[in-house]
């Protein structure tokens, strides 16, 4: 479980970083928000990536779900297979947990939310437990 405070860094900046690499592993990645406004925000920045770096992905409900790479869902329910999740509203969910990997960002509105799941994840089993922090543009552990 990675946790990510964004501090200044846009989320879509960051989404867009781990996806383009996931995808350029090979895996898949389902990113989850309950604001639509988000999700339609993340679509298009994902589309503007430019010809050399365009992310291939779709908005969950259409008939290719199945073959998205990367899926923009509202749902933690993944039709594309992913066993990756990414968490863009910082609204903890406790199916994170069936992913083979996480990742949990945050803001300062969310900071107490993250702070919850951090400690509820304490100990668990099976669970490791990074914090990343952004400090002059690169990501740092801090724990």
């Amino acid at each position: 479980m990675d946790f990510y405070q964004l501090g200044a860094v846009p989320h879509d900046s960051v989404i867009s970083a781990i996806a383009g690499r996931l995808t350029g592993e090979g895996q898949r990645l389902l990113v989850v928000a309950e604001d639509e406004a988000l999700l339609a925000r993340l679509d298009r920045q994902l589309w503007d990536q430019g010809a050399s770096s365009f992310l291939a992905h779709g908005i969950a409900g259409g008939s290719d779900d199945a073959r998205q790479p990367i899926l923009l869902s509202r749902q933690v329910d993944a039709p594309n297979l992913a066993r990756n999740l990414l968490i863009a509203d910082g609204e903890w969910r406790d199916a994170a947990l069936s992913f083979d990997r996480a990742f949990y960002l945050f803001d300062t509105e969310t900071l107490e939310a993250a702070r919850l799941a951090w400690k509820l994840l304490s100990g668990r089993e099976g669970v490791e437990r990074h914090y990343w922090a952004n400090e002059d543009g690169k990501w740092v552990e801090k724990g």
